[in-house]
């Protein structure tokens, strides 16, 4: 607990989304990364240290890459059932929705170490994802699988990887815009505002055809699995919950999108601390978040778009 924007710096930030995200986390030590999906403008960045300089196991949130790798390389298509544990099989969505670690550690030993690598590496996972932001860690990707556990391990939890929120963001914003790897964007000035325009870092044309097909699991994890204290009957939203431990601290990660058409937020929650800091707890920070978005009538274009998306559902 404490006062997880003491040392920000929220000049450039949208104002309004600036306050709904500081008053969603509260007190909480974590931070919460808002960023446009369609640009790569980071709208708002709450904590912003704890976003951009440390690296933290992914936990779960690993998995949709994962997911969208078995697709890819026709290991699995969205109906194939893997062992999920006891005498149970799952398919993908399910898999998706409650997270379930026997069918993603199955499918990371049958895609093997290089082609997940390759996978993970076109997310840009292991390199800065932000343009000339300064304090930005780059995270890292092993080099090899995990002693303990090999490659089952990385894929179901993210084991020896180590990632940033704004990476997560990053992550997440080319699933949600349907493949477009934007360069993260932090413009601080108003002439910095002014001159603003995306950079393209990768475009997943060999994936965009598979993306569908995993939206489903992250839909399913806010309508029933991990995810559904995130969930809002006004609003669609799609999202992944993550939770481990590292270095005798607790991790709860929720990495989501809102919007079926054009989505306009992506937004990832880390908390960092004892036992309370888990996925759905972060999910339920996000939840908030998005109601509070929902009901603001933002005066950027986008804003207005993503309201008017909403209300038309």
């Amino acid at each position: 607990m404490g006062d997880p924007t003491a040392d920000d710096n929220p000049a450039g930030e949208d104002p309004s989304i600036r306050r709904a995200a500081t008053d969603a986390l509260g007190n909480w030590n974590g931070s919460i990364v808002v960023v446009d999906p369609n640009t790569g403008r980071i709208l708002s960045m709450v904590n912003q240290k704890l976003a951009l300089s440390s690296g933290f196991t992914p936990c779960s949130t690993f998995k949709p890459v994962v997911a969208l790798a078995g697709l890819k390389e026709g290991i699995i298509t969205p109906s194939t059932k893997l062992y999920g544990g006891g005498r149970t099989r799952v398919n993908l969505t399910d898999a998706l929705a409650e997270s379930n670690n026997f069918y993603f550690r199955k499918l990371g030993e049958m895609l093997g170490f290089q082609r997940l690598t390759e996978y993970a590496h076109e997310f840009g996972l292991g390199e800065k994802a932000g343009l000339d932001i300064p304090g930005e860690s780059a995270g890292r990707y092993p080099s090899a699988p995990p002693k303990q556990g090999g490659v089952g391990f990385l894929a179901y939890c993210g084991t020896d990887m180590e990632v940033t929120a704004l990476q997560m963001a990053s992550v997440v914003s080319a699933i949600a815009n349907g493949g477009t790897v934007y360069a993260m964007q932090y413009p601080r000035t108003p002439e910095e505002l002014e001159a603003f325009r995306p950079v393209v870092r990768n475009r997943l044309t060999g994936l965009a055809e598979y993306i569908p097909q995993i939206r489903e699991g992250l839909s399913a994890a806010v309508l029933y699995g991990t995810a559904r204290s995130a969930y809002d009957p006004d609003l669609s939203v799609f999202g992944k919950t993550g939770t481990c431990s590292e270095n005798g601290a607790r991790l709860g990660w929720f990495v989501s999108y809102a919007g079926e058409i054009q989505p306009q937020y992506v937004v990832v929650v880390l908390l960092r601390g004892g036992r309370t800091m888990i996925g759905p707890h972060a999910a339920e920070i996000a939840g908030r978040l998005y109601h509070e978005l929902a009901q603001k009538d933002h005066p950027t274009q986008a804003n207005r778009a993503f309201s008017s998306t909403l209300s038309s559902k």
